[in-house]
């Protein structure tokens, strides 16, 4: 059975993730920092599907802790088959409004985390000789900006870049390296956003998505028939761009 991690299991767009892939014969690794329960009930949902999975809490953005809890996890279960670079925060702010730790904040988090949970997984993922999939989950604003996010943006940019660049790295390792791009989706996330209906006017499909419109695609570029699809930027947003 192939192992995958989805960092930011607990809710949102992770929780769906990781129910999508416990239909698909694997063994999912749910991650949280802070919302324990959030993990737990995800894992006793795949239970209730006849899924399997285990539970593993870091700091996304603490190198040392990431590196400490992944190689131990590794050590003892083996490599992932898969990891789902999900986890992330977001704090809208007017960019002379913003505060330095603002910036640092959501950038570090965001960008380091590609770096913290890929670089103890990637190695062991090439040595299992049996190809795998890294996923990142970016954002339509690292792809064309966006008002009050210039942190986010810069933040989801990056990883964008760094998924390109990664892609190249482990292209001949059968590693297929790709990233997803949400536009407006229905979490937790956009209950308080303002301008809500503003922004919908400038979809095409005049809604938002859903995360298990999300979650569809990552359980098409976790399987096998996406073999042949790598270093691409994959943007789920209604027609927004």
């Amino acid at each position: 059975m192939k192992k995958v991690l989805v960092t930011g299991a607990s809710k949102g767009i992770g929780k769906a993730i990781a129910l999508k892939l416990a239909n698909t014969n694997t063994h999912i690794t749910l991650h949280y920092n802070t919302d324990y329960h959030g993990a737990l009930d995800t894992q006793e949902q795949i239970k209730s599907l006849g899924g399997q999975s285990d539970i593993l809490q870091f700091d996304i953005s603490n190198t040392e802790q990431c590196e400490n809890v992944l190689e131990s996890y590794i050590s003892q279960h083996g490599a992932f088959y898969g990891v789902v670079n999900n986890a992330g925060i977001c704090k809208d702010v007017a960019f002379p409004a913003m505060e330095e730790n603002d910036w640092k904040n959501i950038v570090h988090t965001n960008l380091d985390g590609f770096y913290n949970v890929l670089k103890p997984c990637v190695m062991p993922m090439v040595q299992l000789r049996k190809g795998g999939r890294i996923i990142t989950i970016a954002s339509v604003s690292g792809i064309i900006g966006n008002r009050g996010q210039v942190n986010y943006s810069a933040a989801k940019a990056g990883v964008i870049g760094a998924t390109k660049a990664l892609a190249l790295e482990l292209a001949k390792r059968k590693v297929t390296v790709n990233c997803i791009a949400p536009g407006l989706i229905e979490t937790d996330m956009i209950e308080d956003l303002e301008h809500y209906d503003e922004i919908i006017k400038h979809i095409p499909m005049k809604r938002a998505g859903k995360v298990d419109e999300v979650a569809s695609l990552v359980e098409y570029l976790m399987s096998d028939s996406a073999a042949y699809i790598t270093r691409q930027v994959i943007s789920i947003n209604g027609g927004l761009i």
